[in-house]
């Protein structure tokens, strides 16, 4: 008995130290898990490179809020601002992203931009609008240095070189007070263009109804919608078609319809033709959505586009307007665009608007 228990202590002391030691599976399950010693203190690492990151982020958050805290106390219109520079890029980044889903969604379906739902070929419409804007100071800024001019330029005109995610709420409402105060300086100009284009139509009767129609505007009444489906033969392949509109008048109708006038006269109408069916596919969609589904921002931002100011009218009245002007939209064909674009002006020119 004693020399085999001599004989044991023996083998222990061969087998040295760790003999005597617990097993390591007990003090390191991964180990025992088979999982390799540096993956072990990858995982460790990693995660306190996690938690520094997170608290560096949290540091970061607590001086923005306290720097804008600041700010507001001591300089609120340079907080204001910063907030709505802050916002506008939050949603600038959201839109783009938008517009990548949307593009994608495209291609992987070949659809066209007429075959979108509304929400979407609108969206793809302003961010487009939005783009070219944004083209001028983007040529400003590529000069070394150029960025203090452009933000120079950018707090001097805002409406003229920011686009609309970058005004403040109260920025809104003035510019689109001030774009359509100018859109409705071209209305007389439209309506003398219109005239005389009634004048040189061969047949008596459109020729009356049309001038009728015109004098009753200029009256200050406005037409029904059978007033202006009864003249709609005049505006296809006549002298009021868009593509053989004079020079003046195409360049008033441009005004209207918020696209640059300062081209030659047979660029102005393509371009004049390719906005109004651009919106007459976008009243399609609605149409197809309905006009009830659309929020109040989407309900005035659409009668906006369709040449009424609806800053300062109700929501009824707004959907009114607009269930008024898609039921025209939707009888009309393509080859009698010229009325829906004129209809921009006769359906709105003696609308309830705001006080100048």
């Amino acid at each position: 008995m004693a020399l085999s228990r001599a004989a044991a202590r023996g083998g222990l002391w061969r087998l040295g130290p760790s003999a005597l030691s617990p097993p390591r599976e007990r003090m390191q399950p991964q180990l025992a898990l088979g999982v390799p010693r540096s993956q072990v203190r990858s995982r460790s690492s990693r995660a306190a490179s996690r938690a520094l990151v997170a608290a560096v982020v949290a540091a970061a958050q607590r001086v923005n809020a306290s720097f804008e805290q600041y700010l507001q106390r001591s300089f609120p219109r340079f907080y204001l601002l910063h907030s709505t520079f802050k916002t506008g890029i939050q949603a600038l980044f959201l839109e783009v992203k938008e517009i990548g889903k949307i593009k994608s969604r495209m291609r992987r379906q070949r659809l066209s931009a007429r075959q979108l739902p509304y929400r979407d070929m609108e969206r793809l419409r302003q961010f487009r609008r939005d783009v070219l804007k944004a083209i001028p100071i983007g040529i400003i800024a590529i000069p070394p240095f150029a960025n203090f001019l452009v933000i120079v330029l950018m707090y001097f005109f805002p409406r003229q070189l920011l686009i609309r995610h970058f005004w403040t709420p109260k920025q809104q409402l003035e510019f689109l007070d001030a774009y359509d105060r100018a859109r409705r300086l071209s209305y007389p100009d439209v309506l003398r263009g219109l005239a005389l284009a009634a004048r040189a139509l061969p047949q008596p009767q459109p020729r009356e109804l049309l001038q009728q129609l015109c004098a009753q505007v200029q009256g200050g009444a406005r037409p029904g919608l059978e007033q202006l489906l009864a003249v709609r033969s005049s505006f296809s392949g006549s002298v009021l078609a868009l593509n053989a509109l004079r020079a003046e008048h195409a360049r008033a109708l441009s005004r209207v319809l918020f696209l640059t006038p300062h081209f030659p006269a047979f660029l102005l109408r393509r371009r004049l033709r390719s906005h109004v069916l651009e919106i007459r596919h976008l009243d399609r969609a609605l149409l197809h959505l309905g006009p009830g589904q659309l929020s109040e921002e989407e309900l005035r931002a659409a009668c906006y586009l369709r040449g009424l100011n609806p800053t300062r009218l109700g929501r009824a009245e707004c959907r009114a307007w607009l269930e008024q002007w898609l039921r025209l939209s939707c009888e009309l064909r393509a080859s009698e665009a010229s009325l829906l674009a004129h209809s921009m002006v006769l359906l709105s020119l003696n609308y309830r608007q705001a006080p100048e």
